[in-house]
C-alpha cells in the first residue's frame, strides 16, 4: 500500500490525513508539507489524523525531535495527533515522548475530538 497524504486549512488548524507505512523518509514529506501549509497560512495548529499500516522503527521514531528542530517547527506549533490504528499507537505514542521531553507542544490521541478540543484550547497544557 502506498502513503497517502493531504494536507488543507481548516480555517483554525491545518489538517494533516496520513495512511500507509510510516518511515522517517515520509515523516520528512509529512512535516515539510506541513510546515509550508503552516507558514502560508500563519496558522502553527496542526491536527493529524493517521492511520498507520506499518510502523517506523525505535531509530525513526527518536529522530522526530531533530527532525522538528532541522525544519525549525518550534514552541509556535501545537500539534494534536490522532492514530486510528491500534497496533501503531505505541510507537507514536513514543514519538509524543521524546518531542514532549524536547519541550514541543505535541499531543498525542485516540479519538479526533478530544484532540481538536486540545488543540483549540489555548490554555490546555
Amino acid at each position: 500500500m502506498d502513503n497517502r497524504l493531504q494536507i488543507t486549512f481548516e480555517q483554525q488548524f491545518v489538517r494533516i490525513l496520513s495512511d500507509g507505512e510510516k518511515n522517517y523518509e515520509f515523516s520528512r514529506k509529512v512535516w515539510t508539507q506541513a510546515r509550508q501549509a503552516c507558514q502560508k497560512y500563519d496558522c502553527y495548529k496542526i491536527l493529524g489524523i493517521a492511520d498507520t499500516t506499518i510502523q517506523m522503527g525505535t531509530w525513526d521514531a527518536f529522530s522526530h525531535a531533530d527532525l522538528f528542530s532541522e525544519l525549525q517547527i518550534d514552541n509556535r506549533y501545537r500539534i494534536a495527533w490522532v492514530e486510528l490504528n491500534p497496533e501503531a499507537y505505541q510507537t507514536t505514542f513514543f514519538i509524543e515522548t521524546v518531542l514532549f521531553n524536547r519541550g514541543f507542544s505535541a499531543r498525542l490521541f485516540l479519538d479526533e475530538r478530544e484532540a481538536l478540543e486540545w488543540l483549540l484550547n489555548d490554555d490546555a497544557d
